[in-house]
């Protein structure tokens, strides 16, 4: 779920978010839900919120027939194209900020477009009529549901363009416009307080689930590597095998090279297994290094490793294998069960078309070709042209 990782989020959650805001790499994976989230639901909100406002056209009639003409043309030819036109945008650009500035903006056209019609109406009913914005102000906190920042501003705009309309009607003396303020002030306040833990409760659960999600791919990933050497295991070895056998081109091969340390038991026998574990770590650790990003690396078995690689030729597996031995020798590990010398290591390799051949036949022409290696005197590569096989040697 993006570049966020376990520790991050567990130490999100350990700080908090009072001001509603997480660390740049986790806020930009809440932004990026929030944005689908929202518009998934536009078109039903859309819909919805279009639907009940052309209906208060029968509002407008018995209450404001003096106006009439002027709200048929901003509620059906302005208001509501101008919502159809924001949820075609978010649709097309999915951005948590477009959908925060365009859920203010239809708040804000929605309560300011029949209120400014209204300011030329001499009709006793502009008192009922005005409560009607009260629907548009929770339509835009619950059903919208913009971030709390936009929250505050698009109330204070709502608030702002409410109060001058009313103003501008002239029709209220000056206690029942101050109570229309208080109404509309304490409507506000109540929802972007509601707003704030609203978000503030989304945002828990939003760390939760990334959480549950992150630590269910460590358990993924803990069951597919090897714990010593972090390479893939053998549990992981069918599932990258069939992967790469469906996704092989037709006429691409695949290849395999199979490495063995050289005299590892003897290894162990004179340096202990503790630094017999640290061995074959630095050598996971030197193949991890040198192969290309395509390749697999796996522990196949003891101190034995695997290379799987889709799309190389029978020749580029072979001097990626050269390049691995090279590397191995260049580490300089000291062997003392040989003397001066140093740990090496025997390769071999295998490639055939996916379409030719299976992982189990390619895994044993490459191990027929490791042990072609090892008789030829190890620190060596060998290439398999076919099965081999060979007596096995220690």
């Amino acid at each position: 779920m993006g570049v966020a990782t376990l520790d991050q989020v567990e130490n999100q959650i350990a700080r908090g978010f009072r001001y509603l805001q997480f660390s740049p790499e986790i806020e930009a994976l809440f932004r990026k839900e929030y944005a689908a989230e929202r518009v998934r639901l536009a078109v039903i909100w859309g819909v919805i919120g279009v639907f009940i406002y052309d209906l208060v056209y029968f509002g407008d009639r018995t209450m404001l027939p003096d106006v009439f003409n002027e709200l048929l043309v901003v509620r059906f030819l302005v208001f509501t194209p101008f919502v159809i036109g924001c949820i075609l945008a978010v649709r097309r650009w999915p951005d948590a900020l477009l959908y925060d500035v365009l859920a203010v903006a239809i708040a804000v056209l929605g309560v300011t477009l029949p209120m400014a019609a209204a300011t030329q109406s001499a009709s006793s009913y502009l008192f009922v009529y005005q409560n009607g914005n009260s629907a548009a102000f929770l339509f835009f906190v619950i059903a919208l549901r913009p971030r709390f920042f936009a929250v505050v501003i698009g109330l204070a705009l709502l608030c702002a363009s409410h109060f001058t309309t009313t103003r501008l009607t002239g029709a209220f003396d000056d206690v029942t416009y101050s109570g229309i303020i208080t109404f509309y002030l304490t409507l506000s306040i109540f929802l972007a307080v509601s707003a704030y833990f609203l978000e503030q409760k989304d945002r828990q659960n939003f760390l939760n689930q990334l959480r549950g999600s992150l630590l269910y791919r460590q358990l993924e990933r803990n069951a597919e590597r090897d714990e010593l050497t972090g390479l893939l295991n053998r549990r992981s070895l069918a599932r990258v095998g069939e992967m790469l056998w469906n996704d092989a081109p037709r006429l691409a091969p695949v290849s395999a090279i199979l490495l063995d340390i050289d005299h590892f038991k003897r290894f162990n026998d004179v340096h202990g297994h503790i630094e017999g574990d640290a061995c074959i770590r630095a050598v996971s650790q030197c193949m991890r290094d040198t192969v290309d990003e395509a390749s697999f690396v796996f522990r196949f078995g003891g101190e034995e490793m695997l290379v799987l690689v889709a799309d190389r030729e029978p020749l580029q597996a072979l001097a990626m294998a050269e390049r691995i031995r090279t590397a191995i020798e260049r580490l300089g590990i000291a062997h003392r069960g040989l003397g001066n010398g140093c740990v090496t290591a025997s390769l071999g390799v295998a490639s055939a078309l996916a379409t030719e051949t299976t992982l189990e036949k390619l895994l044993q022409n490459a191990d027929a070709a490791l042990y072609e290696a090892k008789h030829m005197g190890r620190n060596t590569v060998a290439l398999a042209s076919a099965p081999k096989v060979g007596a096995q040697v220690a």
